[in-house]
């Protein structure tokens, strides 16, 4: 017999069976069907709750030791290679522009992106997580945030006008968690934007692409022994120089002068054109689509010839 045939005779039995039972049966029934519609309810909320519970601890929970609201950042032992899931972002702001590089900086060291917004212009969740720090810092963020996320990373969100968010709040990524501001250490109304793991800062330009309102890819996977080449390298193909003179217009148009020296006309920030590379393209394969030689896009992005391509890595193409 095939398994068509016994699930129809098993339906005809059951059938059958329901049809001869007394009346006081089928009133048993239906005095349970509500029941089972709330236990299946119960059922739906544990899962949830478990699904949930399972996000956060992993992989976060493999890197912190504790849930500390004293320290903005306290770096902690670094593992040398971590995978990064950069999948269900949401941008911090719809800002294009970015006015201040990640590293050096008037001698010291900028350990995120300025990033031009107005006052009052929402500032997003990058990926879903845990508020862990809601505060207010006179002499440095100003108003800001900390958000630790079930990716490993934490985000910082500095000089704000207004936090939208409190202190061990649950947020999902996009999700409004403070507005746009000029508070504390800030010369003009930006947002200061850091990612860090372990406490340690990584530069948001190996992972958040402004300009193109996107991220670099999938995943980025930190290590330790390539960090700073490829740290260099996302600076010169998503940072920027200059800081100033953008009005609201620049700041939200896909064309806006996010990475263009301060020196060069809106005209010429318009020619810059940029190739995402895809899983197994190459050079060549890229000069053939682009209409470009090798040798142009190795000097163009100061690369070699045997440079590793990474799907989602960024090249100029002219």
């Amino acid at each position: 017999m095939t398994f068509l045939k016994k699930i129809k005779k098993l339906a005809l039995i059951t059938v059958a069976s329901l049809a001869t039972l007394p009346v006081t049966g089928q009133d048993l029934l239906a005095r349970q069907a509500p029941i089972d519609r709330k236990m299946k309810a119960v059922d739906s909320l544990m899962l949830r709750q478990l699904i949930e519970r399972d996000e956060w601890e992993t992989p976060s929970a493999d890197l912190y030791d504790e849930w500390e609201n004293q320290f903005a950042h306290r770096a902690t032992a670094m593992p040398d290679t971590f995978r990064i899931d950069l999948r269900d972002f949401c941008m911090p702001t719809e800002s294009r522009v970015i006015t201040s590089n990640f590293g050096a900086r008037w001698g010291r060291q900028h350990k995120g992106l300025d990033i031009k917004v107005y006052i009052g212009d929402t500032i997003r969740a990058a990926f879903s997580g845990k508020v862990r720090i809601v505060r207010y810092e006179a002499r440095g963020y100003g108003k800001y945030v900390v958000i630790r996320h079930h990716n490993g990373l934490e985000t910082i969100y500095g000089h704000m006008s207004k936090q939208l968010v409190r202190e061990d709040e649950d947020v999902k990524a996009g999700d409004p968690i403070g507005l746009g501001g000029n508070t504390g250490r800030s010369t003009g109304s930006h947002l200061h934007f850091e990612t860090r793991l372990c406490g340690v800062a990584l530069n948001p330009a190996l992972m958040f692409d402004f300009r193109n309102q996107d991220v670099t890819a999938d995943f980025y996977t930190y290590r330790s022994n390539t960090y700073n080449r490829e740290s260099a390298q996302a600076t010169r193909l998503r940072g920027a120089n200059g800081s100033g003179g953008y009005n609201p217009e620049d700041v939200n148009s896909p064309n806006a002068p996010g990475r263009a020296s301060a020196n060069k006309s809106f005209a010429d920030m318009q020619s810059v054109r940029y190739h995402k590379v895809r899983h197994g393209e190459t050079l060549s394969a890229i000069a053939r689509k682009r209409g470009t030689s090798v040798d142009a896009l190795c000097k163009l992005n100061r690369i070699s010839k045997r440079v590793r391509l990474h799907p989602g890595q960024i090249l100029k193409y002219n």
